[in-house]
């Protein structure tokens, strides 16, 4: 479900307020939870925003500039296994990561394995 938009937020605390609306008719009237009413007029009073925050998740255990790595490595030497692929940037960006997230970050940056070698996808294909 997407997060309610910050014009209906304003909408829902002004209500609140300048039309001293209660807590629970706001609900009712806008379609919302009574606990969303409660955290938007709370947020407005401690003078925060009432923008959506970031949607929580967990963070990517390969970075930018450790994707990176592995691609120059999967370039230089295409017929190197998962496992040592793993002790590679163990060594080198102290990032520790199962045989499975390499194959699956090799797989979304293009790479497919052919004949023992880590190739790009469209290089393969006729």
């Amino acid at each position: 479900m997407d997060a309610y938009s910050e014009d209906l937020r304003k909408k829902i605390v002004e209500a609140v307020h300048q039309r001293a609306m209660g807590k629970s008719e706001a609900a009712r009237t806008f379609g919302v939870s009574l606990s969303s009413v409660k955290r938007y007029v709370k947020a407005v009073q401690e003078g925060r925003s009432l923008s959506a925050g970031k949607a929580p998740g967990k963070r990517p255990k390969l970075s930018e500039s450790t994707k990176r790595l592995l691609e120059a490595d999967v370039e230089e030497r295409p017929w190197a296994k998962l496992l040592d692929r793993c002790e590679y940037l163990k060594k080198v960006a102290g990032v520790q990561v199962s045989q499975s997230t390499i194959s699956r970050a090799l797989r979304r940056m293009g790479f497919s394995r052919k004949k023992g070698l880590w190739v790009r996808q469209n290089a393969t294909s006729s």
